[in-house]
């Protein structure tokens, strides 16, 4: 007999003892992943729910954007900066390109998958003639695909891994850094953006 998630209703897979249980998602190891990713694996306990880190940061992101003004969703802090709507497409931009990739690898595919430059995409995304309850709506389909893309693997398909942008990721280091990405950006639109929510 299957069980499923209460809040989901997704399915809960048995261990071989038959007993049920939520697949849980170490960190990743050194090797599974290029260097520079560090700083987003690391701003993320090692207690294996990275997935509900990812659904959580969704929820205090959109609870934290939805309070400001409309004028700070267009300002830039200097020249040449994004705006809070345009790092929120960036965060989706990212978030698609690394759930791809993760899907790729998951599946065993050995193709070396080619990177892409984030500064190229801004300013063709419009962020800024959209308004913010359209791009959240985006937002939370974007990252519903993605927690349900993670949930369908099972724990030989999160440690497979292959290379994006000739350097390694894994499919769970893929996870961690979608996760971190957003907590990363949430950090410098407190401090930059709105500096009075930021602890002093």
């Amino acid at each position: 007999m299957q069980r499923r998630r209460p809040d989901t209703g997704r399915i809960i897979r048995p261990t071989s003892a038959g007993n049920f249980h939520m697949l849980k998602i170490p960190k990743p190891k050194e090797g599974e992943y290029a260097p520079y990713t560090i700083m987003y694996i690391n701003v993320l306990p090692d207690d294996g729910s990275v997935l509900t880190h990812v659904k959580d940061n969704c929820t205090s992101m959109k609870k934290f954007i939805l309070s400001l003004p409309e004028s700070k969703l267009i300002y830039r802090y200097a020249v040449g900066k994004w705006t809070i709507k345009e790092t929120l497409v960036h965060i989706m931009d990212t978030e698609r390109i690394f759930a791809y990739r993760a899907l790729r690898f998951a599946r065993n595919d050995a193709t070396a998958l080619p990177g892409y430059e984030q500064d190229d995409y801004v300013p063709f995304s419009r962020a800024n003639e959209r308004s913010i309850a359209d791009i959240f709506q985006e937002y939370s389909a974007v990252r519903e695909a993605t927690v349900t893309l993670f949930e369908s693997f099972n724990e030989e398909e999160i440690l497979r891994k292959g290379i994006a942008n000739g350097n390694p990721a894994s499919v769970r280091a893929l996870a961690y850094q979608i996760a971190g990405h957003e907590m990363h950006h949430m950090k410098i639109i407190k401090e930059r953006y709105v500096p009075d929510s930021w602890p002093k």
